[in-house]
């Protein structure tokens, strides 16, 4: 008898190993769970899958490799190691490039969100005619941005242009805005702001409609007026939708070509040549190969820089759910 009822405790698992043998059922079932909704979800993500290991993946690797030979397409390529890297700065004036690239930066993006944002606020508030000034607003993003730096072309041309034509009857001589180094990347700048703002715009509205009213209407109650409300409500609450906007912003920004390669073609001299355009040149006009992949790599990389930064300055100031 004895030995019966301890073969029998040893068989029966006490409330400890239940416990652990449901969790590992558990475990067990929602992996399989998993690896069916996987399996449900493959057909549909197979495409896209495909096409960023294609046309992103894969690219970059080969970016990365070519960036370490010397190669003009015509002659075998062979290793040139970290050379390239070098000749970028000391021979191609990857420095300056990058400098003008972060003029073009700071002259479009902040100017840029700001505007953004007080045009979300202005519209978010109602009003008669506040659907046509949104489309109007958001109609330049609609065409291309070679369409649009054909326009602004023709607007800007110093005999025949629209801008210098109104000055002179007004008794002002209008510059040369694209042939003088002082005029030509705010003029760059603003042809790009004319054209993402109310692009921009779209996402701040987005976020102020997320906003519940029942914080305004307290802080009404609590004497504080617009002025007020933007800067402790509305401005902290828009950080995730900012945190977008800047990080595509810059990201955009840092990959300027179209406006530039219609209005300006780097010039004058060299006061546009910002690194996109540094790398076309480099690749498709000299043939240095090598050379224009080290700096798309430099341009990479400048990117993620950038980007982590962005990250991490929004990581403690941005709420992404609250209470009333």
């Amino acid at each position: 008898m004895t030995t019966s009822k301890v073969a029998t405790a040893q068989t029966v698992p006490s409330d400890g190993g239940r416990k652990g043998l449901l969790a590992e059922h558990s475990a067990s079932h929602v992996g399989r769970s998993g690896f069916r909704s996987f399996l449900v979800a493959l057909p549909f993500i197979t495409p896209s899958l495909l096409g960023v290991i294609f046309f992103l993946l894969i690219p970059v690797v080969l970016v990365f490799f070519i960036s370490f030979l010397n190669w003009n397409e015509l002659a075998p390529a062979t290793w040139a190691g970290f050379q390239n890297y070098l000749k970028i700065f000391t021979v191609d004036g990857a420095a300056h490039s990058l400098g003008v690239t972060a003029y073009y930066v700071l002259l479009n993006i902040p100017l840029q969100t700001a505007l953004a944002i007080g045009l979300a606020v202005m519209l978010h508030r109602g009003g008669k005619g506040v659907s046509f000034f949104r489309a109007v607003f958001v109609a330049p993003y609609l065409s291309t941005p070679v369409a649009m730096a054909v326009i602004w072309y023709w607007v800007l041309d110093p005999r025949l242009g629209l801008v210098n034509t109104v000055l002179r009857h007004v008794g002002i001589q209008g510059p040369q805005y694209l042939s003088s180094s002082l005029w030509v990347m705010p003029v760059v700048a603003f042809v790009n702001i004319w054209q993402y703002v109310g692009y921009n715009m779209l996402f701040f509205l987005a976020g102020l409609d997320s906003i519940p009213v029942e914080l305004y209407e307290a802080s009404e109650l609590d004497g504080a007026g617009k002025f007020r409300q933007f800067f402790r409500i509305s401005l902290p609450l828009l950080h995730p939708t900012l945190l977008f906007v800047l990080t595509t912003g810059v990201i955009g920004s840092f990959q300027i070509f179209d406006t530039l390669f219609v209005l300006t073609q780097g010039g004058p001299g060299d006061s546009t040549q910002v690194l996109n355009y540094q790398i076309y040149e480099l690749g498709f006009v000299d043939f240095r190969l090598g050379e224009a992949a080290a700096m798309s790599v430099l341009l990479f990389g400048v990117i993620l820089v950038f980007s982590i930064g962005q990250f991490w300055f929004f990581r403690n100031r941005t709420t992404y759910e609250y209470q009333i």
